[in-house]
């Protein structure tokens, strides 16, 4: 059976393995950890070129007061929250019922719409940077929350479509039939039988659209201009400055837009693992 387990291999594999995992974990987490450093570095340090050395003096409060207070990061956060909140929940319920619809009705279209939605997730986002940005000058969602949220749920429901249709399909079809049966019309079946069923699937994919919209760089800084509705990640760029980086405010911006993400994933981490592992097994 592939893969086969670790213990079965050559003891030179299994030698070589078991030490390059350390090396591999090191080279993991060390930008990680620089990254930890420099957001407690003072800001005369870096001046005087200790960009990897430890810190000889401690900036912990001053560089994150800086960031939180006198920039506006926390204004930054609330719009990225006004806008990957809605992102979500909008993707969920448009992909959810798109899912359920391509997974129970064997309409002529059902293949045809199935392959639209794959072929969407191989198209590159950058073909796209131009006439998505016309389509917002010409809808005035130009440099709006609006407009962002809009484009989010719009990109992320062909991959929870996907998701989600292949999930369903999964189910034993005897419950759909069985419910329609005793009298339970399209809406109940979906809302009483499909969603509880597909919870375990929905927060997997809740935790990955979360951490794809709060993380998204490149349709904020193509969709937005100036601070009225830039998210977190356009305002942890805008901390470099105009002539010189203070690199130990950029990082420490970037790690408390990366904290959301991380609280999220370890919060729903029993919800993540059940939703990706459902069907694993059998019996």
């Amino acid at each position: 059976m592939y893969p086969m387990p670790v213990a079965k291999w050559k003891p030179a594999s299994r030698g070589l393995y078991k030490a390059s995992l350390p090396i591999a974990l090191v080279l993991w987490l060390l930008p990680l950890f620089a990254v930890m450093v420099t957001s407690v570095r003072s800001s005369n340090e870096l001046m005087e070129g200790n960009y990897w050395g430890w810190p000889h003096q401690f900036a912990l409060f001053e560089n994150y007061r800086t960031v939180l207070v006198d920039s506006p990061m926390l204004h930054y956060f609330v719009n990225s929250c006004l806008i990957t909140i809605p992102s979500v929940v909008g993707a969920m319920a448009l992909a959810s019922m798109a899912g359920f619809a391509l997974a129970t009705y064997p309409f002529k279209a059902n293949a045809a719409l199935l392959g639209t939605f794959v072929a969407g997730n191989f198209v590159p986002i950058q073909v796209l940077m131009i006439p998505v940005r016309q389509l917002t000058l010409s809808l005035g969602l130009f440099n709006t929350v609006e407009g962002l949220i809009l484009f989010h749920v719009a990109f992320q429901t062909g991959f929870c479509t996907l998701f989600l249709r292949n999930f369903i399909k999964e189910l034993p079809f005897e419950l759909i039939e069985a419910a329609r049966i005793e009298g339970a019309n399209e809406w109940q079946l979906f809302y009483r039988i499909i969603l509880p069923l597909i919870a375990p699937a929905l927060a997997a994919l809740a935790i990955l659209v979360f951490t794809f919209v709060w993380n998204d760089y490149f349709w904020a800084l193509c969709l937005t201009q100036g601070d009225d509705a830039a998210p977190i990640t356009v305002g942890v760029a805008a901390l470099k400055g105009q002539w010189t980086t203070a690199w130990n405010l950029v990082s420490a911006g970037s790690l408390l837009a990366a904290l959301p993400s991380v609280a999220m994933f370890f919060a729903m981490q029993k919800h993540f693992i059940a939703g990706l592992t459902f069907g694993a097994t059998k019996g």
